[in-house]
């Protein structure tokens, strides 16, 4: 019986190292260098006169799309051009975009001018305009393109959890083995899987960490760390680069969990 955990344990550890390996290849091979003028585009939410990313690639960086969606959501609502309710509906205030994503934002709501907030954001990252912000970070070596990804973040995940799984097989496998048994060398085989996950664990901790299933290596170093963002209510650099957990209004809160933000 031993030998099926131990099975089990090894197929789960090689399985998981090959995955984050390969996306580690993959991610090398798809990216390039940034450019050090990247990113200068205005940003309309700001005014225009904002350097660097704008809001829009900052979280599209951080969260991808979905990130992205929910951030013109806050935007517009934040400016009264949109009603964020609790209950997760987001129902048009005022119908004029200001930006190509604003735009398709009021498309995605449809002509009654209310929608469930899932059903936007699903449409939102699927829009052209949506698109053209992930084709200038890619083109720019910011962004992962479509080939890198599922990127490191989730392999990175599959391997942590073929550490925990290594253990329990061989609790399960000391449980089942006979009374009396010498468990030395049935718990000596336990430890090669053990040893091949968490030393592929600490390799990416130390070569690819921060892990981002979105952000290139360069695209990380773009990014100006949370602190550095202000912590009044109407930051949307701390939202673009946190998500909902940076919002302090609780009906905005709300209606991003109620949606599954």
């Amino acid at each position: 019986m031993w030998l099926l955990f131990f099975l089990i344990a090894s197929a789960a550890a090689v399985l998981s190292c090959a995955l984050l390996c390969r996306a580690a290849v993959a991610a090398a091979r798809t990216t390039r260098p940034a450019p050090e003028a990247s990113g200068n585009v205005p940003d309309p939410a700001d005014g225009g006169h904002r350097p660097g990313l704008t809001l829009y690639e900052m979280a599209y960086l951080s969260g991808g799309p979905h990130r992205l969606a929910d951030l013109v959501l806050v935007l517009m609502a934040q400016q009264r051009r949109l009603l964020l309710a609790d209950t997760g509906w987001a129902t048009v205030v005022d119908p004029v975009g200001k930006d190509a994503v604003e735009r398709a934002t009021l498309s995605a709501i449809g002509p009654e001018g209310q929608r469930r907030i899932p059903a936007i954001r699903d449409a939102l990252a699927g829009d052209d305009a949506v698109r053209e912000v992930a084709d200038r970070l890619v083109t720019d070596g910011l962004a992962l393109p479509a080939a890198a990804r599922p990127g490191i973040a989730t392999a990175v995940r599959l391997v942590q959890g073929a550490a925990l799984l290594v253990p329990l097989s061989a609790a399960a496998s000391y449980g089942t083995a006979p009374s009396g048994a010498d468990h030395g060398p049935l718990l000596a085989w336990f430890a090669l899987p053990l040893i091949v996950t968490l030393g592929t664990w600490a390799v990416a901790r130390f070569e690819l960490h921060p892990y981002s299933d979105w952000a290139t290596h360069a695209g990380e170093r773009q990014l100006p760390s949370t602190s550095d963002s202000p912590a009044a209510p109407t930051s949307l650099t701390s939202f673009a680069l946190r998500g909902p957990v940076a919002l302090t209004d609780p009906t905005l809160r709300a209606a991003l969990h109620s949606s599954g933000a």
